[in-house]
């Protein structure tokens, strides 16, 4: 009973804007289908070769890149609300157009273009979480945005898989309609509120930089560091898959359990973690344990396949998870002044836009030719050099050695 008192307790407190924003947020991602089938798309329907399809996917991840860019800088001009708003309503039409692009060439511009207009959405709702929810709660409510996502990344590609056995067409236009209820649900909701969170100017001293991030010496290592995290971690989506198929020999049954098994994890615990962090350890110890922790869930695929030890390692990447991306964005709040918010947001976001361009092709290079135990090793090793940066560089950047709240 204490501990489901707990549990419920992690959930207390929040304000309504930030249920709205989470809603939101899982409305958007459930509706985010097309990415999972853009290769089996491009295949299959218009018979691109493999490295066609690869350098469009590689023009998404940099649209993406360019978007947390273009969002950030926006937010910080024009305000997180028009942002926010006109990345939904804009990704509309364009999802909407896609099937027109048939070859090569038109499919990646625009999938570019998509990338660019719907990733600037990422800043912009970090910085609504940083002006509506409660001081106390940030982390928090970072924390329920991401069991947004992971839930609508959940339900997303199930129906996806669906949708694209009758028609690719659906799929798109699908995805065009959730983002538009989205954009309505937010549009409605937010057009008229004030902030419940304002920054005072005796608020903003000496852990909060006035000046553009890309200046911020100590936040471009922060980040540097969060991106060769970001490089190990994403394994999780693409190297990761490929080795339980061909070296774990699991079947795709057993693959789906167990990718559907960390979405389960993440929901079900995130909030109980992150409240557990929040009130036992300072920021620089958190950010420490879950990214050792990340290093030894792929440390255990070097030295057992089976099917117990799979779970066990998905399970311990999950809680290192949980205990270092909602906290990066925490901390990047913490940085960041009254008026560039969006920027340092997102800077972050460039950050993990660019692992997802290395990611695939370096893990991939490494297993094709070291073999995936040399991947995991190097891997758990990287992993443990970002956490002891980690322990030095957060309190070295917001300031001394001390708990969020």
């Amino acid at each position: 009973m204490k501990l489901l008192k707990f549990y419920t307790d992690s959930f207390r407190g929040l304000s309504p804007e930030s249920w709205m924003l989470a809603l939101v947020m899982l409305i958007n991602r459930s509706g985010s289908m097309v990415l999972p089938f853009l290769g089996v798309y491009m295949t299959d329907q218009l018979h691109f070769s493999i490295q066609s399809a690869g350098l469009v996917l590689s023009l998404f991840g940099t649209g993406s890149v360019v978007g947390s860019w273009l969002g950030g800088m926006a937010t910080d001009r024009f305000g997180e609300f028009r942002v926010q708003a006109f990345s939904l309503l804009l990704s509309v039409p364009l999802f909407c157009i896609i099937p027109l692009f048939r070859t090569e060439i038109g499919l990646a511009a625009i999938m570019f273009v998509l990338s660019s207009v719907s990733e600037a959405f990422r800043p912009a709702n970090s910085v609504a979480i940083t002006r509506y929810a409660k001081k106390e709660n940030l982390t928090r409510v970072f924390s329920l945005n991401r069991m947004a996502v992971n839930l609508g990344f959940s339900i997303g590609p199930a129906m996806g898989g669906i949708l694209s056995a009758f028609s690719y067409d659906l799929l798109f236009y699908t995805n065009a309609a959730a983002a538009l209820l989205a954009a309505v649900t937010y549009i409605a909701f937010f057009r008229k509120r004030t902030y419940r969170n304002t920054e005072t100017k005796q608020e903003n001293t000496r852990k909060t930089v006035q000046q553009s991030p890309y200046k911020d010496v100590k936040f471009i290592v922060f980040c540097v560091a969060c991106m060769i995290f970001s490089v190990c971690f994403f394994q999780f989506l693409n190297t990761l898959t490929i080795f339980y198929k061909e070296v774990a020999e699991l079947s795709q049954k057993q693959i789906g359990f167990l990718l559907g098994y960390s979405g389960f994890i993440i929901v079900l615990m995130e909030m109980l973690l992150v409240q557990m962090a929040e009130r036992n350890f300072p920021l620089k110890v958190t950010m420490f344990l879950g990214t050792l922790l990340c290093g030894i869930s792929f440390a255990l695929l070097r030295f057992d396949h089976s099917l117990a030890v799979l779970i066990i390692s998905m399970t311990v990447l999950c809680i290192g998870e949980i205990w270092t991306l909602p906290f990066m964005a925490t901390i990047t709040a913490m940085r960041s002044g009254i008026h560039n918010k969006g920027a340092y947001m997102g800077l972050l976001g460039i950050a993990f836009s660019i692992s997802f361009m290395i990611t695939p092709f370096v893990g991939t290079s490494v297993a094709e030719k070291l073999g995936f135990n040399v991947l995991w090793i190097s891997t758990a090793v990287i992993f443990t050099l970002v956490a002891i940066a980690f322990y030095f560089i957060v309190p070295w950047m917001i300031g001394k050695d001390e708990k969020k709240n």
